[in-house]
């Protein structure tokens, strides 16, 4: 079965989301695109190996009879209109993080397909499906390295736009961490606090850049997630457990190591993009692979809520300067473990 999908946003993620689906992924066809740039996605449209509607609104290509599951890629306040929308049609969606840029709409999101009865939504929480945090995750379930004390998660880009807000480095680049988080340690938040560390001459004036968040889990251990976005040299991800026992981190992602003149060394990606290749290809194949099934799978919309949350109890511990404590609501049963 061909898995008939429309995409909403064919921005740069949109875009690489139809690359993907057109020339990487098996059992999909991209069956119509909109955008806010309607010619924009004409061209992403003309573009395509097979013919493509091209819908004026986000709301008229979720109610076509042409496309089966959708694909949410567009900015974030949009959200949660698409995907209520796709909910109440009964399609699945597969919605680029955030989830919703409000913890209310996040709560209309989960009300939604708790009163659908099923699940309908997963959540572009690419990291969950790389390999490195995957072998990672798989080494705590083992017990081979203890109980998890503490967790160092680290987020490097090498610039960013000026337009970039501090604000904005908790809940665009630090959301991933905090998913993080939550996917290795399996447990909730309960506590974040911010730290200012000496501001990096590349940052632009009104940007407090590195930033420090410290996450208390609900369990007692404790996450340090350290975003620097103007670090100059490439795009590096980090991490590392430590447990009781032993440690567990991320190894390079080059695949090779070269040794020349007295040294050694590899790549460092440029970008999420190049980084997190495979992981997105993975993650996307999975979604189209349980759409086609009628089923969801993978981060749901409880897991986009509880990032949110989160995110935005850390824009307040930034401005406040204080710890803040983080409140989910009861947790429905629909959203068990994966």
């Amino acid at each position: 079965m061909t898995l008939n999908i429309g995409v909403i946003g064919v921005g740069m993620i949109g875009q690489d989301h139809v690359r993907r689906l057109t020339q990487v992924l098996a059992g999909a066809r991209v069956a119509a695109v909109t955008d806010v740039d309607l010619d924009r996605a004409k061209s992403v449209a003309a573009g395509l190996p097979q013919q493509a509607q091209v819908h004026q609104s986000g709301q008229e290509l979720i109610a076509s009879d042409d496309v089966d599951a959708v694909l949410v890629a567009s900015s974030g306040p949009t959200h949660e209109e698409y995907v209520l929308a796709c909910i109440e049609a009964g399609k699945q969606v597969f919605c680029e993080k955030p989830l919703a840029t409000t913890r209310e709409a996040c709560e209309r999101i989960i009300d939604a397909e708790v009163a659908a009865g099923r699940r309908l939504t997963m959540v572009g929480f690419m990291r969950r499906y790389d390999d490195g945090y995957r072998g990672m995750r798989e080494v705590v379930a083992s017990g081979d390295i203890g109980t998890p004390l503490v967790f160092h998660s680290a987020h490097r880009n090498p610039s960013v736009p000026d337009a970039v807000t501090s604000a904005g480095m908790v809940v665009d680049t630090c959301v991933h961490d905090v998913d993080t988080a939550r996917f290795l340690l399996g447990t909730e938040v309960a506590a974040v606090q911010v730290a200012k560390p000496r501001r990096s001459s590349r940052a632009a004036e009104h940007l407090q850049d590195p930033l420090v968040l410290l996450l208390e889990m609900t369990d007692g251990a404790l996450v340090t997630v350290e975003a620097a976005v103007n670090i100059g040299y490439g795009y590096d991800i980090r991490g590392e457990i430590v447990g009781e026992s032993g440690t567990v981190a991320l190894a390079e992602s080059n695949r090779i190591v070269v040794k020349r003149d007295g040294g050694f060394g590899g790549r460092v990606p440029a970008d999420w993009r190049e980084r997190f290749v495979r992981a997105y290809d993975v993650e996307l194949q999975a979604w189209v692979d349980a759409a086609a099934g009628g089923a969801s799978t993978g981060p749901s919309a409880w897991d986009g809520y509880a990032a949110t949350v989160v995110c935005d109890a850390g824009v307040e511990a930034l401005e406040s300067g204080r710890r803040i404590e983080v409140t989910l609501r009861e947790r429905p049963g629909l959203y068990g473990v994966d």
